[in-house]
């Protein structure tokens, strides 16, 4: 199995911009209230909602926020009706950016989207501009605390995977979306720490920027998008530089 490397190296990392100011907990929690209206709130029979509860957990969002999300959005107390909404669009130097969101007024959120790629110079585009770069794909992150490699890519194998890319701190392992759940559910029954597992978009190609200015207008334009209540996840094929 060959690695992933270069996405180790663009993936933005939340804990560093949305925990930091508190924003994950609202994020799942929309993220919950939509996932329990279209399929229903038990999460043995919505394979989605348990990967969500998963997610929250790993994210140390608290139990009692977790169920009373659910309990709010199954009786049909959250009176806010969110609609997914996909943006793509160009950073700096032709960066391929892809903005999810989850919102309940797309006019101030495609307004709000549009002016930050305006001001850091980018631009919105079309649907389609730019997703044709990216392929859709289930990545599960480990927690690498002295695992044994060969052992570990034979256990995902056994469980579903078909790529993984191993590093000091964790283990990266992809597989097709539709497999994602079993894939946490297999390694996480032969004990290993499952940090995160989601749906991504993978870039096919990259783009590097040597521009200080196209650097910092860059690193602006994820922060605001990824600071933004309506914005679930921003995915762009910036190969960014190690740190």
């Amino acid at each position: 199995m060959s690695g992933h490397s270069k996405w180790n190296n663009i993936k933005r990392k939340k804990e560093a911009t949305d925990a930091a100011k508190g924003k994950i907990f609202t994020k799942i929690g929309r993220e919950i209230m939509v996932c329990v209206k279209e399929s229903g709130p038990d999460p043995n029979s919505n394979s989605k909602l348990r990967d969500l509860i998963a997610k929250a957990k790993a994210n140390n969002v608290p139990n009692d926020n977790i169920d009373r999300v659910i309990k709010k959005a199954a009786g049909g107390d959250d009176k806010n009706s969110y609609e997914s909404m996909v943006y793509e669009g160009y950073g700096p130097n032709g960066v391929a950016v892809i903005v999810e969101c989850l919102t309940d007024n797309k006019n101030r959120t495609a307004g709000d989207v549009r002016h930050y790629f305006d001001k850091f110079g980018g631009n919105l585009g079309t649907s389609g501009c730019v997703s044709f770069m990216f392929s859709q794909k289930g990545v599960v992150i480990l927690e690498n605390t002295g695992l044994d490699e060969d052992t570990v890519m034979e256990d995902c194998m056994d469980c579903g995977g078909d790529d993984f890319s191993f590093d000091e701190d964790t283990v990266e392992i992809t597989c097709a979306p539709s497999d994602l759940h079993a894939l946490r559910e297999g390694l996480t029954a032969k004990g290993y720490k499952v940090l995160s597992a989601e749906v991504e978009q993978i870039p096919s190609t990259y783009t590097t920027l040597t521009d200080e200015d196209q650097i910092k207008k860059m690193n602006l334009l994820l922060e605001n998008l990824e600071d933004h209540d309506d914005v679930q996840n921003v995915y762009h094929n910036w190969e960014m530089p190690e740190e």
